[in-house]
């Protein structure tokens, strides 16, 4: 174990601070849940600025629905979401995503979708390019299952307050947050979201501690 069990955050006393600091934040912005999981994979190494050119792309084109995603050459895919960075690498991802959900789900998303949250979840990482991360994110924000998401910025907090080792793993981190909360969708969405606006804001390479709102929690 990576862990620091002998410091073990208060999550649910920081999720209220962040909360409070930053109110309800609404994530994850997609319209539909296809949307949810191209955003999910375009996402992966790229700030969600650029994401979100990408996705606008795809709307131009017509592109955000399965037939056209599954259709289009490899080329043409890395074209569309060029903002996305990595877009010959992550057009190949989406094309791998788009032939499992039409190879073995007949080209029915929500086929995929419904599948209990851990077949789901090993599912999509046997999927070449889909990570943990990517996996939790379509398999709690698409599916609407709880998981709860780890990114860089659950890390970088966790680690800041010495709540964590730096070689702890994904599934260790998740564990503290499904061990020490309800196993809810909404609070595991807005958790995530929270976090997301805590390393925007504060928590960032060089980070804005005085300001931060979880700063009573920070050693000295």
């Amino acid at each position: 174990m990576n862990l620091k069990p002998s410091a073990s955050p208060p999550l649910r006393p920081i999720y209220r601070a962040l909360l409070h600091e930053f109110g309800p934040q609404h994530w994850w912005p997609g319209r539909t849940r296809l949307e949810i999981c191209v955003g999910a994979i375009l996402t992966q190494n790229t700030a969600w600025t650029n994401v979100e050119r990408a996705i606008q792309n795809l709307r131009k084109a017509r592109a955000l629905n399965l037939p056209v995603l599954h259709s289009a050459t490899l080329p043409q895919l890395a074209a569309w979401i060029r903002p996305a960075g990595y877009f010959n690498v992550k057009a190949r991802r989406l094309r791998a995503f788009t032939t499992l959900v039409v190879g073995e789900f007949g080209g029915k998303l929500e086929k995929l979708l419904a599948l209990p949250a851990t077949q789901l979840r090993a599912t999509l990482l046997a999927v070449k390019g889909i990570g943990p991360e990517t996996a939790d994110s379509i398999v709690l924000y698409a599916a609407e299952r709880p998981v709860f998401v780890v990114d860089a910025y659950t890390r970088r907090f966790l680690h800041r307050h010495g709540w964590i080792s730096a070689k702890a793993t994904y599934d260790e981190i998740a564990a503290l947050f499904t061990a020490q909360l309800p196993c809810n969708v909404t609070m595991f969405n807005e958790y995530h979201a929270l976090i997301v606006a805590l390393g925007k804001n504060f928590c960032r390479p060089r980070p804005l501690c005085e300001k931060c709102p979880l700063r009573r929690w920070l050693k000295d």
